[in-house]
């Protein structure tokens, strides 16, 4: 089989597409034939090295993807051969085969391609997790959603929007800001100024709650326009990670932040599925709408990251083995 493999870490020039054994599965183990691949910055902080996603290289690359089970290993039993699954945490999914914990495998609902699932699975279940647990929003909260118009953002907006938030969008143009506001977005602004914008727009109060993956370049504003009790909830750092947080910054207006992850918010098998399960249900019934940026062969999983790395493209980005 065909896979890309991280050679060592540096540059999407590191990624090497390469000619493989085909993996047979072991004991709660699926093998399964891709059929679409999700390109994410994890993808990209592992192949840099870089945070909590540190691997020693070579080793093959992604984690997410959708597909048909091939084959299964001892002890499976909730799939089989033929049924059509997808996962957000499968090392080497980067490849035309891979193989799937049985635990961290979803079943797909019919009406939910295996592309639209791929770009649904990692991103929302992550908007998921932080608008219903992280910070649950409630009706009439206001929040921000940073990178609007990205995988995240256009999800986080909607299912906002589901649970009655108000939500500010931030983008960096005016393309962005009107797909943005296609996913319900309350308000778009861009981000020079975007924290006295925000608390203009909440009367002077600030926001309930802001949901930042870039990082560095708007954390400090980020703050500044949370209102007293407020929530900075720092899921990702695109821009790179922020410096150290003074305490006392917190204290100013009694001020939480917490740094989430997926992984703490689908430690057992059921959770994963109960969020995954209600996100897939939103996308069959048409009651969430899943953008795909754009599709690359599996060849070109280079120049995939580097538009991601880019920060120019809206929605998904998908590999096609």
């Amino acid at each position: 089989m065909r896979a890309i493999v991280v050679t060592e870490h540096g540059g999407p020039e590191v990624l090497d597409l390469q000619d493989r054994p085909d993996p047979s599965p072991g004991p709660g183990e699926l093998l399964v034939a891709v059929e679409a691949i999700g390109v994410n910055f994890r993808d990209v902080y592992e192949r840099e090295g870089k945070g909590t996603h540190v691997s020693e290289t070579p080793h093959p690359a992604g984690v997410e993807g959708a597909g048909t089970v091939s084959a299964v290993g001892e002890g499976v039993t909730r799939f089989g051969e033929g049924d059509r699954v997808v996962w957000s945490n499968a090392p080497g999914s980067y490849a035309e085969r891979v193989l799937v914990s049985e635990d961290a495998a979803v079943a797909l609902p019919d009406g939910v391609s295996s592309e639209l699932a791929a770009a649904a699975i990692l991103q929302g279940t992550t908007a998921h997790y932080l608008a219903t647990s992280t910070y649950p929003i409630q009706e009439g909260d206001w929040v921000i959603v940073h990178a609007a118009a990205g995988g995240v953002g256009l999800l986080l907006t909607q299912i906002a929007k589901r649970r009655g938030g108000r939500v500010i969008a931030t983008t960096s143009t005016d393309e962005k800001a009107a797909l943005a506001r296609g996913a319900g977005a309350d308000e778009t602004i861009g981000y020079d100024g975007f924290a006295e914008r925000a608390r203009e727009l909440t009367g002077g109060e600030g926001v309930h709650a802001v949901y930042d993956g870039i990082g560095e370049a708007t954390f400090d504003e980020s703050i500044a326009a949370l209102r007293p009790r407020g929530y900075m909830v720092l899921y990702g750092a695109a821009s790179g990670p922020p410096p150290p947080v003074e305490i006392a910054v917190l204290n100013a207006k009694s001020l939480f932040l917490t740094r989430p992850t997926l992984a703490h918010y689908g430690q057992t098998g059921d959770e994963l599925r109960q969020r995954a399960g209600e996100l897939l249900g939103w996308v069959a019934a048409g009651e969430l709408d899943v953008r795909i940026g754009a599709r690359y062969a599996l060849m070109d999983a280079a120049r995939a990251q580097s538009d991601l790395e880019s920060r120019g493209t809206t929605g998904k980005l998908l590999l096609t083995p």
